[in-house]
């Protein structure tokens, strides 16, 4: 009890924990779940738009789309290891990825039908994720934070890039606008998903706070990004497929329909419209890597074998 009170006291005063030093077994085993969820997203989260890399509608466009995909899996390495710091091995995580067991984003488990759905992901999924994890450069596990400093600033592209073509789209032909709005309505209800149960269903979120694993509650984070993705719809000149938004004077906040929960939750436990695709595909490319794998060791035992025979 002493060590946890101190403890809290600590991150109370704003300061970092760090790998070696001691924290309540709730606070490793939270963070672990988080940064390899977190983890695990960045990861399955290539694959909706590794989709289109070949059928970008120019070279510019191709470019632009790899190097964020090659983001993305940037980003899941520094989380996987910033997990390792925290005594968890990263073949673990791996295999729970790949077995179905671990949980990922519920977000990258829906198609992407059309190139305005790479717009829409770009401008709605990460610019709900850059809502979410501005606040973790703040987090209280040091090398979570660092790691999310620069996350964010290249996810700060990928919402760029994404409502660029967002606005491509919309200034275009009918047609093309009217995919613009075929894929916002698609994807806006999933995005507020993203920011997981409201603050009352949430088993997790007081002691989150307690602990300054988060900073603001679900529901907060939802709200802000609500209140800032009206007015770049209203910039494209497309609707938000919601009835019941409208601006609260006394809030100061626009009011927004009900969520269907029901939904996110059928989602989350692998009955969304990819999961059993996203799963299988991440597991053949595993598969298929292997040799990669035991070449790359063979021949780090290799150099290590020379070096130690030089010593001797």
């Amino acid at each position: 009890m002493e060590n946890l009170e101190r403890f809290e006291a600590y991150v109370a005063a704003e300061n970092k924990v760090e790998a070696k030093d001691w924290m309540p077994d709730g606070y490793r085993k939270t963070l672990i779940r988080q940064i390899a969820q977190h983890a695990h997203s960045e990861i399955v989260g290539m694959l909706p738009e590794g989709n289109w890399i070949t059928r970008a509608p120019s070279l510019r466009r191709k470019a632009i789309l790899l190097a964020k995909v090659q983001d993305e899996g940037g980003h899941g390495l520094y989380l996987y290891s910033a997990a390792e710091t925290l005594g968890v091995d990263r073949d673990t995580l791996i295999d729970e990825l790949n077995t179905g067991k671990a949980k990922y984003s519920s977000i990258f488990n829906y198609p992407t039908l059309s190139w305005a759905d790479i717009g829409a992901i770009g401008w709605l999924v990460d610019g709900a994720a850059i809502v979410n994890q501005v606040s973790l450069q703040r987090t209280s596990y040091g090398p979570y934070s660092r790691a999310m400093i620069r996350i964010c600033k290249e996810e700060s592209f990928h919402q760029r890039q994404g409502y660029e073509i967002m606005i491509a789209l919309a200034k275009g032909t009918p047609a093309q606008k009217q995919m613009a709005q075929d894929a916002l309505n698609r994807w806006w209800w999933p995005s507020l998903m993203m920011f997981g149960p409201s603050d009352k269903e949430s088993a997790h979120s007081s002691q989150n706070m307690t602990w300054r694993i988060k900073r603001h509650s679900n529901d907060e984070l939802r709200q802000k990004f609500v209140d800032m993705s009206v007015a770049q719809t209203e910039y494209l000149g497309l609707t938000l497929p919601d009835p019941h938004l409208k601006w609260n004077e006394e809030r100061g906040h626009y009011d927004f329909g009900e969520i269907d929960w029901t939904e996110f939750n059928e989602v989350v436990k692998g009955n969304g419209p990819c999961n059993k695709q996203r799963v299988a595909t991440r597991k053949n490319a595993y598969d298929n890597g292997a040799w990669v794998r035991e070449a790359a060791v063979a021949y780090a035992n290799k150099q290590s074998a020379k070096k130690n025979s030089a010593a001797a």
